[in-house]
């Protein structure tokens, strides 16, 4: 740990020359890059230095035990205690941070929400869903944008996806992939039963054309006319996109843009995240067949979370956590919820990790 912590301190140290070259500053791309990398490490190269200097203050600290004087090794004794306390602390979160990452973790996402079983109510609740998390965005600073929709008439959704723009979109949306149930009386229910709906969550990153190739020969497109805001002007324009992946049967439909091109390059974007998805599934089914995490796997057959609103309350059964607020959740308070889960799954890592290296020793 302490090996690789310091090349990364020497790394940063290079990067942080680099960066004042002059030859070096006159190619902006390659500064970005540079920059890019110089910011990724800078939190736990400062950590590391703070820890280093923890540690000599702890080795000064630990002279004065020598001394004659009583009272002053009484404060010597106390200092090294609190050192040491500090110093395992930090030793965490540097251990931590040396983790491995998820390469996606920092990539916007494509979200698809499904209204499941429940009719009309489904589609309400898959609504509510869509409004939790494009506040929850919101409250990131981040962007998001339908790419396409088909709604129930009532105010619901069968069918919505939608995109989130900002840095580190997938680390935290990554764990809504899955089944989330709604309990609650519809405004239709005159004897007051409550009803139990579903609606399905993926949560796909966002990937770059050199990450999946896909052939045009696999591609049937067509163009028709948009049903969506402005749909006379853009029927009689057929701005709408219908792609059908012919090896997957898959079909992507967008029409959330007046132009044809630009339809295309979102349904084409869906289609890239969908692949790279089912690849990446195939593969992490084949190394780790029986392997699940205890946080969940994002299949969609999971039901991961619900919301009862009777009771005021939300439970996530991934780490059976359950808070009595559920207008604030819905209003796109998910931090608790995706800080626990994030949590876990870091000690799961850790454990992972420790476990490695129990079996190498032996």
């Amino acid at each position: 740990m302490w090996e690789k912590l310091r090349g990364i301190e020497k790394r940063y140290q290079e990067l942080t020359s680099m960066m004042g070259d002059p030859e070096v500053a006159a190619d902006h791309e390659k500064v970005a890059d540079l920059a890019r990398e110089h910011s990724e490490m800078e939190e736990m190269v400062t950590l590391y230095q703070k820890y280093q200097g923890a540690l000599r203050e702890l080795e000064e600290a630990r002279t004065l035990l020598g001394e004659d004087d009583p009272d002053m090794q009484k404060l010597a004794q106390a200092e090294i205690a609190r050192l040491e306390a500090f110093l395992e602390r930090l030793e965490q979160q540097l251990y931590r941070m040396l983790l491995p990452k998820d390469p996606r973790d920092r990539r916007n996402v494509i979200i698809e929400i499904r209204a499941g079983t429940g009719g009309d109510e489904a589609g309400l609740f898959a609504a509510d869903l869509y409004r939790m998390y494009t506040r929850y965005a919101e409250r990131q600073g981040w962007r998001d944008e339908i790419l396409s929709g088909h709604s129930t008439g009532v105010g619901g959704f069968k069918e919505v996806i939608f995109e989130v723009r900002g840095k580190g979109a997938f680390s935290r949306f990554k764990f809504e992939s899955g089944v989330h149930r709604v309990q609650r009386i519809p405004i239709t229910e005159s004897s007051g039963r409550i009803h139990t709906s579903t609606a399905t969550v993926a949560v796909l990153p966002e990937v770059e054309d050199v990450e999946v190739h896909v052939d045009a020969k696999d591609l049937e497109i067509e163009a028709y006319g948009s049903s969506g805001p402005g749909g006379q002007h853009m029927q009689k324009n057929a701005t709408a996109i219908r792609i059908t992946h012919k090896p997957t049967g898959m079909v992507i439909a967008c029409e959330s843009e007046r132009s044809q091109t630009q339809n295309r390059m979102r349904a084409l974007a869906i289609l890239r995240a969908r692949l790279h998805e089912i690849e990446r599934q195939k593969q992490e089914d084949a190394v780790a067949e029986n392997r699940r995490s205890q946080v969940g796997t994002g299949e969609r057959s999971e039901k991961i979370r619900t919301y009862n609103f009777p009771q005021n309350r939300v439970t996530d059964h991934r780490i059976g956590l359950t808070l009595y607020r559920l207008a604030d959740i819905l209003d796109g308070d998910l931090d608790p919820f995706i800080d626990e889960l994030a949590a876990q799954e870091q000690a799961q890592q850790l454990q992972a990790v420790a476990e490695g290296s129990g079996e190498s020793q032996d």
